[in-house]
């Protein structure tokens, strides 16, 4: 059977065909996993890069809250009033953030939505 079957591949010449299309399919799953590789690599690296940028810019809002506190006491001549004054800054915001936590997730989550589907056009 396995004979014919070869006979009639050859006088077709389908068994050409079939190679190539093979070696076609073969090909593009390599360029895939290619592309599958460097767009995991891109994400690494932007999360890492945003990773730097996060742990700097905190490490930059600590030591400017402490020395705005410090200003602030020397201003008001009060050992404490200027870490008050600091904490209720970051204290608004964030008291905001929890009463409107659901309103800010949703506008957030459509943002998100409208980027990627943009993204896919």
């Amino acid at each position: 059977m396995e004979g014919i079957k070869d006979t009639i591949f050859k006088f077709l010449r389908l068994d050409n065909l079939i190679d190539n299309l093979s070696g076609y399919v073969e090909a593009r799953i390599e360029l895939l996993k290619i592309e599958i590789r460097e767009d995991v690599a891109k994400v690494v690296a932007r999360g890492l890069m945003v990773t730097a940028i996060l742990f700097l810019a905190l490490i930059f809002l600590l030591f400017f809250s402490v020395g705005l506190a410090h200003f602030l006491n020397s201003f008001f001549e009060q050992p404490y009033i200027g870490y008050w004054i600091v904490s209720g800054i970051y204290g608004v915001p964030c008291l905001i953030f929890v009463l409107f936590r659901k309103k800010i997730g949703h506008s957030i989550e459509r943002h998100m939505m409208d980027l990627i589907k943009r993204k896919g056009k």
